[in-house]
C-alpha cells in the first residue's frame, strides 16, 4: 500500500462541478429541435468527409499539430521505440484452429499490411515454427492498387478449405468479401464475391450463404445496417438472391444478423437470426424448416451458441421463463424447441442454470463444445476461469482452472473436435502467455457439484517483456462517486514513489465493454520508464459488475459515469499520487464523450486530455453514421426529453469562454465508418473559435480500428505520448 503518501489524507466530500454555472454556453442551441441544433452549428462543412472545406481544415491543423509533436525531442524516440515493439517478431502469433492446423495473421516490418499464413499445431508449439503464406496482403495491394486491410477469414467446417475473406480499403468497417480456396491458395475463380458493404454473412452450406447487407434502394436502416436476409447460391448475384428474413428500415442497432452454429462434424444445430430493435433491445428468430420462428427469450439476452443442441445464452434484464426467475448475467441452456412461440413447458428434462455470477462477478467469455462450456469471468475485475460439464438433469458440474491472479483471461479460438481451446492471461506489468486447454474431465453426477482439482493449461508461448516493469507495482483502490457508488479503479506507479507523478487516466464507460488489467507494451515503454503512472477507471456504462453496472448509467443516467471517472481523478489527488497539473485522460471512441465532457465540466481536474475517434457533438450524433445505432445506450435527441438531458452534458453545445481548459489534443481518422471524423473535427474548430490553444491531427487511413498498419501506428502512439509528456511531464 502507498503508506507514505496516504498519510494524513482526509476523506473528502465531492466538490461542487465546475459545469454547474449559470451562464448559458454561446453555441447552446436556441431551441433543441434538429432544426434549432443545427442552425446553431457554425462547422456543419466540417461533418462532408471528403469536402473541400473540411479538407482544407485538416491539412492546416495537421501541419501544425505535426510541428508541435513530431519536432519535439522526444518524437524520434518514442516513435522507433514504440515501432519495435509493434513490428517485433517475438511477438505472440494469435492462433486460430484451420482444419488440421493452425492459422494466423501476422504484421511486421517486412509486412506491415500483413500476411495470413497457416502452420501444425506441433510447428507451432515448437522453438522454430515453419509457416506456410496463404495470402500476402501487402503483395495483393500492390497488384490491385488498392490500400487493403485485413478484417478477417470465415471457413466452412469441418474441413475448413473454403473461406470468405474480408478485405477493407484503408481500414473502413465496410468490407469486400471474396471466396478463396486454402487447397490452391488462391481465390475461388467464379466464386462468391460481395461489393463493398457492412455485410452479415454466414455459410450455411458449401454452395449456400446467409447475407444480410446492402441490396439496394430502400434496403438499410436509418444507421447504414441491413434489415434483410436472403440466401445466396452459388452463381447468384445478390439481385437473385431469396429473402429469407426481414426487419424494417426503422430498426435501430448495427443490423439485423444471421448466426449458423455446428456441432464438431459441422452439421448445423441451430440457425438464430437477431433482429435489433435498438442498441440493446432485440428479438430473436430460430430457422425451422426454412422458415423463422420467433424464440421467447428476453428482448435484452445475449445468445453464445449451442452445445449439444442446446442453445446457450445469457439474459440481461431478470427473466422468468416457465415460473422459474434468474438473474441477468445468468448463464443458461434451453433446447431451441422450448423457447419457440406457442411453447409452454420445458422440452427436455436439462438443467438449465450453467452459472450465477454474484454482485461483483460477470461473465466476459463463452466457449461452447459438445457437453461442455468454458466461461472466463471477472470477480472484481479479475479474471477467473471454469469448464461446466453437462449432465443434463444432474445440473452442470463446475470445475475451476487454475489461472494468475490479478490477471485478465482471454479465451481465444477453439476446436470442438479436439476439444482443445487457447487460453491466454496477462496483466498490466507481466506480459501476455498463451496456453492450450484441454476441456475434457470426469465429474461426479451430483447437480452443480464444483471440483476444485483444476485442468492445467498447458503453456505454449510467452511473450517477453518489453519495459522494465520491476520497478512498477500495480494496486486497486476504489473511489466514491456523487451517489455513494464505490467504483474500483487500478494504478500502476513506481514502487518507490514519494510525491505526486505524471498520470495518464483512462476510461471508458460504456456498451457494456469491460477493462480488466491488460499489458500494454507501448505505455510501459514510452510513458511507465520514464517515471509516469498509468491508471485505468472501471467506471459504470462497462460490464465489469454485469448488465446492471452498465445499465445504470444509461440514458437520462449518464451523468453518473461521468461523475464516476472525476470521483476517480479526486481520489487520486487525496491520495498524493497525482496533481491536477499532472493529471492527463485519455479515451478514445465513446471514451471521447467521457474526456470531451469532463475538460468541459471540470478542467479544474486536469492538465492534459487525448481526446481520439470520439463522439462528442451528442446532439447531432444520430445523424452522423452510424450514429443512430447507438440510441439505446445515450438516447434519442430527436425526443425533446432525451435531448435536453443529453445537451445538459454535450461537450460541443457546452464548450464557454473564459474557461480554463488544458491544452487537449484531438485526434481521428478520415476513413472511421463507425465514428464520423465530423465530431473532432467541430469540437477542434470550436476551441479554435473561442482562443483556445488545442492540437488537432487527422490520420488519412486506418479506420476506426487503428489495425491497418503497425509502422503508422507507431506514429500514432508517439503523437500521443509525446503530447502527454509535454504536458505532464515538462
Amino acid at each position: 500500500m502507498m503508506k507514505s503518501l496516504m498519510m494524513g489524507v482526509a476523506v473528502v466530500a465531492l466538490a461542487a462541478p465546475a459545469y454547474a454555472q449559470s451562464q448559458t454556453p454561446p453555441h447552446f442551441p436556441a431551441d433543441l429541435t434538429p432544426a434549432g441544433v443545427r442552425a446553431a452549428d457554425d462547422h456543419l462543412a466540417l461533418e462532408e468527409v471528403n469536402g473541400t472545406e473540411a479538407m482544407a481544415f485538416v491539412r492546416s491543423e495537421n501541419e501544425r499539430s505535426l510541428a508541435a509533436l513530431t519536432g519535439d525531442r522526444r518524437y524520434e524516440t518514442f516513435r522507433a521505440e514504440a515501432e519495435a515493439i509493434l513490428t517485433a517478431t517475438d511477438r505472440i502469433p494469435s492462433p486460430s484452429f484451420l482444419g488440421e492446423g493452425i492459422g494466423n495473421f501476422w504484421q511486421d516490418a517486412t509486412n506491415p499490411k500483413g500476411v495470413w499464413r497457416r502452420t501444425s499445431l506441433d510447428s507451432y508449439r515448437s522453438a522454430n515454427t515453419q509457416w506456410e503464406t496463404l495470402l500476402d496482403i501487402d503483395a495483393l495491394s500492390r497488384a490491385e492498387g488498392k490500400d487493403w486491410v485485413w478484417k478477417g477469414a470465415d471457413c466452412l467446417a469441418p474441413d475448413e478449405t473454403r473461406c470468405l475473406i474480408s478485405l477493407s480499403d484503408g481500414g473502413k468497417d465496410a468490407v469486400v468479401v471474396r471466396e478463396f480456396d486454402l487447397t490452391t491458395k488462391s481465390f475461388v475463380a467464379g466464386g462468391f464475391v460481395l461489393p463493398e458493404g457492412k455485410h452479415r454473412l454466414e455459410w450455411l452450406d458449401r454452395d449456400t450463404l446467409l447475407v444480410a447487407t446492402d441490396f439496394g434502394d430502400g434496403t438499410l436502416t436509418e444507421s447504414g445496417y441491413p434489415f434483410i436476409v436472403k440466401t445466396l447460391k452459388r452463381g447468384q448475384t445478390l439481385a437473385q438472391a431469396t429473402e429469407l428474413y426481414r426487419g424494417e428500415a426503422s430498426d435501430g442497432g448495427y443490423g439485423v444478423s444471421p448466426s449458423v452454429y455446428r456441432n464438431k462434424d459441422g452439421a448445423v444445430e441451430a440457425v438464430i437470426i437477431s433482429r435489433p430493435l435498438d442498441t440493446y433491445r432485440s428479438e430473436t428468430w430460430e430457422l425451422v424448416d426454412g422458415r423463422p420462428v420467433r424464440l421467447n427469450v428476453p428482448s435484452q439476452v445475449s445468445i453464445y451458441g449451442t452445445s449439444g443442441g442446446l442453445l446457450i445464452l445469457s439474459p440481461e434484464e431478470t427473466w422468468k421463463p416457465f415460473g422459474v426467475e434468474y438473474a441477468a448475467g445468468s448463464l443458461l441452456s434451453f433446447t431451441p424447441a422450448t423457447l419457440r412461440q406457442g411453447t409452454d413447458v420445458i422440452i427436455s428434462n436439462q438443467a438449465q442454470l450453467i452459472f450465477a455470477p454474484n454482485a461483483r462477478q460477470s461473465i466476459d467469455s463463452v466457449a461452447l463444445f459438445s457437453d461442455r462450456v468454458v466461461v472466463s469471468y471477472n470477480d472484481n475485475v479479475r479474471g477467473r476461469l471454469s469448464i461446466f460439464a453437462n449432465h443434463g438433469e444432474w445440473g452442470w458440474a463446475e470445475r475451476q482452472v487454475a489461472v494468475p491472479d490479478n490477471s485478465a483471461i482471454g479465451l481465444g479460438d477453439r476446436s470442438k473436435g479436439r476439444g482443445e481451446i487457447f487460453v491466454s492471461s496477462q496483466n498490466f506489468l507481466t506480459p501476455p502467455s498463451l496456453g492450450l486447454l484441454d476441456i475434457d474431465f470426469p465429474v461426479s453426477r451430483r447437480a452443480n457439484e464444483s471440483n476444485q482439482s483444476p485442468n492445467a493449461i498447458v503453456e505454449i508461448r510467452s511473450a517477453p517483456a518489453k519495459f522494465d516493469a520491476s520497478t512498477h507495482v500495480t494496486e486497486q483502490f476504489e473511489a466514491t462517486s456523487s451517489d455513494g457508488t464505490k467504483i474500483p479503479y487500478f494504478v500502476t506507479r513506481p514502487r518507490n514513489q514519494s510525491g505526486p507523478a505524471p498520470t495518464i487516466l483512462f476510461g471508458y464507460g460504456g456498451f457494456q465493454v469491460s477493462f480488466p488489467p491488460a499489458y500494454k507494451p507501448e505505455m510501459g515503454k514510452l510513458w511507465l520508464e520514464n517515471g509516469g503512472v498509468f491508471v485505468q477507471a472501471n467506471i459504470r456504462g462497462g460490464g465489469e459488475f454485469g448488465p446492471q453496472w452498465h445499465q445504470s448509467v444509461l440514458n437520462e443516467n449518464r451523468q453518473l459515469a461521468f461523475d464516476d471517472f472525476a470521483a476517480v481523478a479526486r481520489d487520486l489527488e487525496q491520495r498524493g499520487i497525482t496533481t491536477p497539473r499532472r493529471l492527463g485522460i485519455y479515451g478514445r471512441s465513446n471514451g471521447g464523450v467521457l474526456t470531451s465532457v469532463s475538460i468541459t465540466q471540470h478542467p479544474e481536474l486536469f492538465n492534459a486530455a487525448v481526446i481520439e475517434s470520439p463522439l462528442i457533438d451528442m446532439l447531432r450524433y444520430h445523424e452522423l453514421p452510424a450514429g443512430a445505432s447507438w440510441i439505446g445506450e445515450y438516447g434519442d435527441p430527436r425526443i425533446p426529453e432525451e435531448a435536453a438531458w443529453i445537451a445538459r452534458y454535450s461537450a460541443y453545445q457546452q464548450l464557454r469562454p473564459g474557461a480554463n481548459y488544458p491544452r487537449v489534443y484531438i485526434t481521428t481518422n478520415t476513413r472511421d465508418d463507425r465514428v464520423h471524423p465530423g465530431h473532432a473535427r467541430k469540437f477542434a474548430a470550436r476551441l479554435g473559435d473561442m482562443g483556445y490553444d488545442h492540437l488537432y491531427y487527422e490520420e488519412t487511413a486506418g479506420g476506426h480500428s487503428n489495425d491497418a498498419d503497425p509502422v503508422a501506428n507507431a506514429r500514432r502512439w508517439a503523437r500521443h505520448y509525446v503530447y502527454l509528456a509535454q504536458q505532464l511531464m515538462d
